[in-house]
């Protein structure tokens, strides 16, 4: 993220686009389990056995690849692949002309950590309003598993999925969940970015450290576990809202899991969600630093 006048935003945005696709690919094998975690209510029983379906994040995994097929845990991958192209394009390219702005082109030194902060909140914000819809059907997607066998799947491809939703509950319906995921995006986006950039400033301080594939593994490490820490009660209720209609607000759905399911609740899926996020930070900040020394020559 350092450097910020080196490449357009155009560049950037390819970069981040292509680095956020290759990481979603990589890693949604661990937020399909994080998903289906999130959705397991409290009291939720494998077929009578009295147990949980799903324990931890490997578990889950083998759970689904066991009942669904190994392709299941890819469910998704094509709108998450929409999400992310719109989504970490916007998001990262848009990252460091709006901290110039904010700070102003002529200033000299190193930008204010909570002018990193609010850059990236706003990135965040704007760009997952423009990619509510991807997000939305990979989420019923990953939660048409939940289904008991026998049921139906209400849809039969991200395509047919956009399609259905749009006819049988209005354009509106897309946009579901937008609040929690406002909050979410922008909460996690800052988490990311902003701690990403001072993770990576404080490294380079370090005697023997330089700019280089070491930093930004430790720099994409120290991203995903404050993303995760922070944006996790948010991302909860996300996943609720979109996967579960039977919530009327994202207030309902806060009050609901709180009193039945207690604040733990909020944290459910912790560890995957630390796994796939921690991953997913790693991959995607490898991928953008080396895609940038490309356009820089």
């Amino acid at each position: 993220m350092s450097d910020p006048n080196q490449i357009s935003f155009a560049q950037a945005f390819l970069c981040s686009a292509f680095a956020a696709c290759f990481a979603e690919f990589c890693t949604i094998p661990l937020d399909t389990a994080k998903v289906r975690l999130q959705l397991q209510k409290k009291g939720g029983v494998d077929d009578g056995n009295g147990s949980p379906k799903y324990r931890g994040l490997l578990g889950t995994i083998q759970t689904i690849a066991r009942e669904e097929g190994i392709s299941a845990l890819w469910t998704g991958i094509i709108p998450g692949l929409h999400r992310q192209c719109v989504y970490g394009g916007l998001r990262i390219g848009l990252y460091d002309p709006v901290k110039t702005y904010l700070v102003g082109s002529a200033f000299v030194g190193e930008i204010p950590l909570y002018h990193m902060i609010l850059a990236a909140l706003l990135t965040g914000a704007l760009a997952i309003t423009v990619a509510n819809p991807t997000d939305l059907v990979k989420v019923r997607l990953q939660a048409e598993g939940q289904l008991p066998p026998g049921v139906p799947r209400r849809y039969s491809s991200a395509m047919d999925a956009y399609l259905t939703i749009l006819r049988q509950e209005g354009l509106g319906a897309l946009w579901t969940g937008l609040g929690p995921n406002i909050t979410r995006n922008a909460i996690i986006n800052a988490a990311e970015l902003a701690s990403y950039d001072q993770v990576k400033r404080t490294i380079l301080k370090i005697p023997g450290f330089m700019d280089n594939v070491y930093t930004h593994l430790l720099a994409g490490l120290g991203a995903g576990l404050f993303a995760v820490f922070i944006g996790s009660p948010v991302d909860v209720v996300k996943s609720r809202m979109m996967g579960d209609s039977t919530y009327k607000s994202t207030f309902d759905c806060l009050l609901k899991t709180l009193f039945n399911e207690g604040f733990l609740a909020f944290y459910k899926g912790f560890l995957p969600n630390f796994g796939r996020v921690g991953a997913w930070n790693v991959v995607m900040f490898l991928t953008f630093e080396q895609a940038k020394g490309l356009f820089r020559g």
